[in-house]
């Protein structure tokens, strides 16, 4: 069993900037794959950036140059940096992670609770 904690999430003004981040706990043997996306009202969740475990990174084309994702495998936790945020950036954020888990040895999709991202203009 793994859990996911979301936090950072906030109001603020457009040009702001935000952290998010997301700590899994558990039975956790290791973490391929972790990455945010988001959801607003009426539309389907997207992708917003990811991280795999070699470090390689994707991101959106609506945020490059203004987000970053980070991870620190020590604390299983996944970082979102936002900078220059837009009010389109509004939205839900959900954390993602893949995990192999103990004892079993088998792979997991695994959804973090969501943190509401609001940018006033």
């Amino acid at each position: 069993q793994v859990q996911l904690v979301e936090s950072g999430g906030g109001l603020v003004q457009a040009g702001g900037s935000l952290r998010l981040f997301c700590a899994a706990s558990g039975s956790i043997i290791r973490i391929s794959f972790m990455g945010w996306y988001r959801q607003a009202p009426g539309k389907q969740r997207e992708l917003v950036a990811s991280i795999t475990s070699g470090g390689s990174t994707n991101y959106a084309d609506s945020v490059k140059g203004r987000f970053t994702i980070s991870r620190d495998d020590a604390k299983n936790t996944v970082y979102l940096q936002m900078n220059s945020l837009k009010p389109e950036d509004t939205s839900v954020y959900y954390c993602k992670v893949v995990v192999t888990t103990t004892p079993d040895y088998r792979t997991y999709n695994y959804w973090g609770q969501g943190t509401q991202v609001t940018v006033s203009s």
